[in-house]
């Protein structure tokens, strides 16, 4: 088994007011972090150009745009999103969207990410959105659908990732949000977890904004969770 290097498995969110605090943060990340999302924060500011910036040598870029709509119209925003040159790009729906999606994704190398459940939401909120189920089991099913779609992999809160690695046999990606250091600050992640104990849980990538890019020195606390990472992915060795 070839050692996977925690750099190549941590994506930092972009989640910042405006394409210049994102630029500074590229660049105060830069030789760190190798992997960026870009998401509905900069969602209409993120030009070409930017998304260029950021993918600048060899940089890996990660749109976190949801794509959910009409199946023809997924399938061109999907396109358009493939010939950027990214990496990941999220979607939602069922499978008729998702099919539509792998269609727009075409031979392109970029990996489609089917969203489960938001780790900002739990059992109340879900049934509050109409689902009279368990967290776990919308995040089983839609995993489910996702894989039987053609979709690459899924976003989901390592307090799943176990449970879908087995149902889905090793065949989905799993990238987890949601991501709280250990002593972290209360916010609105209701299923948040620690770095450690998500991948050890079956996470394959992890997602972390604020811990990172709100500290006082974003190098230094990328680089403790890089660590963290790091002896969690040597210990499954």
């Amino acid at each position: 088994m070839n050692k996977i290097n925690a750099q190549d498995r941590l994506i930092v969110a972009l989640d910042l007011p405006s394409i210049d605090d994102a630029r500074r943060m590229v660049e105060q990340l830069d030789g760190v972090v190798r992997f960026y999302k870009v998401g509905l924060t900069l969602q209409l500011t993120a030009g070409r150009d930017f998304l260029d910036f950021v993918m600048k040598g060899g940089n890996k870029l990660f749109l976190d745009y949801k794509y959910f709509d009409v199946e023809e119209t997924v399938r061109k925003a999907v396109l358009q999103a493939a010939q950027l040159g990214v990496s990941f790009l999220t979607i939602h729906g069922n499978g008729r969207i998702i099919q539509a999606a792998v269609e727009g994704r075409g031979t392109s190398g970029m990996k489609l990410l089917a969203v489960t459940v938001l780790t900002s939401l739990d059992a109340h909120d879900i049934g509050e959105l109409g689902f009279p189920c368990s967290v776990e089991h919308l995040v089983l099913h839609r995993a489910k659908k996702a894989l039987e779609a053609g979709c690459d992999g899924v976003v989901a809160s390592g307090h799943e990732a176990g449970r879908i690695r087995e149902a889905a046999g090793g065949k989905l990606v799993i990238v987890t949000p949601g991501i709280r250091p250990e002593g972290y600050p209360g916010d609105e992640q209701k299923r948040k977890v620690t770095p450690k104990s998500s991948i050890s849980a079956g996470a394959d990538y992890l997602v972390v904004g604020r811990p990172i890019t709100h500290q006082p020195d974003p190098r230094a606390a990328a680089t403790a969770i890089l660590e963290e990472m790091q002896a969690a992915f040597d210990a499954q060795v």
